[in-house]
């Protein structure tokens, strides 16, 4: 087939929306609830608590401000409240996932947590339980992990709750990615003592922005939603007894969230399709799409991810601002790929570099297999297809024909 640009960029994962999100939103705005508090936030809350399976449920600005909010209650349940100005982990070590986004790991430094990064599994892409299990043996001292769900697809975290619970470690469950997912039909997002969802605007289910805490626990709740409003005391004045912060979703964000929900299930249909024909697509070429346990785990399939084997590999170089290949026949690299796909207004991106090799990282610990560096492979050789929505089966053909011309 003759490859031509497309004549409409084809993106990696953008909104999906239908037309109630707007509905809400109006409402929002005729009955001027513009703030932090609304019919819009109430129903978003209930639903994501029914649809996970948690006690409760806490909107708020980001999955990143959950997350500091899950963090900042692990550390006070774990060591108490602290001075003013002083995080809630302060020099505690924290076992985190590796192969992930900063924003997993950054609220662990917000409240001053050491991140301990624990290598990935190749069955999942995820924190391996084994290499947690090596890290508790070096550190046995911790009582925080903080363990993300790559991609949609579900990590092992039964074996990490059963981990966390033999060494008496709270776990904070980042399911930011993975909306929808399960694993043995329990969702993620319900495994952690607090879990944590995102609405950014390229998930499965967006608000433009906007995030969401969890729990089983009335108090820590209601917490949350003290802390997220400032920390404001219930008095007839502007009363302030500890550190707040302005975290509280919007009740017109909640609204773009509220339409969206109805649709969760189609978005994820939709995704499985598209990761579906991609595998099928490729199935003759010398790659692997991002692994999942069929017999036990349900992706959402956010983003549909190709690894090529090694053999394939022509030669890539990176450093922390560029990357460079030299064309071989027969072989290509996920740089080759991604500027191969740009070129024809497709978008890519690489896999998230793993936490261990980030500057800003480089002098924490990295607890790994004997002899593997199982994160940094897949960086290498990895990377993310365009899995958005919208993309028609004949786009779709389009994409995997560039990928196989890189091959050629």
């Amino acid at each position: 087939m003759e490859l031509k640009p497309f004549e409409k960029r084809i993106w990696l994962s953008s909104p999906t929306m239908h037309g109630e999100e707007l509905r809400y939103m109006t409402e929002a705005y005729s009955t001027n609830w513009m703030s932090t508090v609304g019919e819009n936030i109430n129903e978003i809350e209930r639903i994501a608590a029914a649809k996970i399976g948690v006690g409760y449920a806490v909107a708020l600005s980001s999955g990143t401000s959950a997350l500091h909010m899950a963090t900042k209650l692990a550390g006070e349940r774990l060591y108490g409240k602290t001075a003013l100005g002083k995080g809630a982990l302060s020099g505690h070590r924290v076992f985190c996932s590796d192969m992930t986004f900063s924003a997993t790991v950054n609220p662990v430094v917000y409240e001053g947590g050491v991140p301990v990064f624990v290598d990935t599994e190749r069955g999942t892409w995820n924190m391996s339980p084994a290499a947690l299990e090596k890290a508790f043996a070096e550190y046995p001292d911790v009582k925080l992990i903080v363990t993300a769900h790559l991609y949609g697809t579900p990590g092992r975290i039964d074996r990490i709750r059963e981990i966390a619970d033999r060494h008496g470690a709270l776990l904070v469950e980042d399911a930011a990615e993975s909306f929808g997912a399960s694993l043995g039909g329990k969702q993620t997002g319900s495994f952690g003592d607090y879990g944590c969802i995102s609405f950014n605007g390229n998930k499965i289910i967006t608000g433009s922005s906007g995030g969401m805490f969890l729990t089983d626990t009335k108090e820590d709740a209601e917490t949350v939603r003290k802390w997220s409003t400032q920390s404001r005391e219930n008095a007839p004045w502007y009363q302030h007894e500890e550190l707040g912060y302005n975290y509280r979703m919007s009740n017109v964000i909640a609204g773009v969230v509220r339409g969206q929900l109805p649709h969760l299930e189609e978005h994820i249909a939709a995704k499985k399709a598209i990761y579906e024909r991609y595998r099928d697509g490729f199935r003759d070429l010398p790659v692997t799409m991002n692994p999942f346990d069929a017999d036990h785990t349900e992706p959402n399939f956010w983003l549909s991810c190709l690894l090529i084997d090694e053999e394939a590999m022509c030669c890539q170089t990176r450093n922390d601002s560029a990357a460079a290949y030299t064309k071989e026949q027969g072989k290509t690299c996920p740089t080759e790929i991604l500027e191969t796909l740009a070129a024809y207004r497709a978008e890519g991106r690489p896999i998230w570099k793993p936490m261990h090799m980030q500057p800003i990282f480089k002098a924490n610990s990295f607890v790994s297999l004997e002899g593997e560096d199982v994160g940094a492979d897949i960086f290498r050789r990895g990377f993310c297809l365009p899995s958005d929505n919208k993309m028609t089966p004949d786009e779709q053909d389009t994409v995997i024909a560039i990928v196989r011309k890189c091959f050629a």
